[in-house]
């Protein structure tokens, strides 16, 4: 089982997170400064807003969500076996969670990361809040991928 992860840039993440949550009716599982995400069912995505007035409108990265280790290491094993250069993240603290990950680029420079959360991440942690934790360079400000 996995869903489809859509990471986004927005300028207004209040304006944006009640624009989500009527258009996908679902409330966001999380909610940081800067950052909110949504668990969405139907259709199945899990959907990141990252708050940044430079980038806003663009997507920020894209990604598979999958909800165990092992699925990530045999996504890493297949990425790895299809010739794309992998860059493996374990216990990796991003977007207010403990995470195992891979990422790989895509054409025209499309970031994709297929990631499992392992644990919620209290906000009083050094990196709870930290979205440079993540391997990807977007030429983002603030909040560069990570979900």
């Amino acid at each position: 089982m996995s869903r489809l992860q859509l990471a986004l840039n927005v300028s207004n993440l209040e304006e944006s997170v009640e624009f989500y949550s009527k258009f996908f009716k679902t409330a966001p599982a999380k909610i940081r400064p800067g950052y909110a995400n949504f668990a969405i069912a139907e259709p199945p995505l899990k959907l990141v807003l990252f708050e940044n007035p430079e980038g806003a409108g663009t997507i920020n990265h894209l990604g598979v969500e999958v909800f165990s280790n092992e699925e990530v290491v045999a996504a890493t094993r297949y990425l790895a076996g299809e010739g794309f250069n992998t860059e493996v993240e374990d216990q990796t603290t991003c977007c207010h969670a403990l995470q195992d990950k891979v990422w790989v680029d895509g054409p025209d420079a499309s970031r994709w990361e297929v990631y499992t959360v392992l644990a919620d991440v209290d906000d009083t942690s050094p990196l709870a809040g930290d979205e440079t934790c993540c391997a990807s360079d977007l030429s983002t400000t603030s909040a560069t991928a990570c979900c």
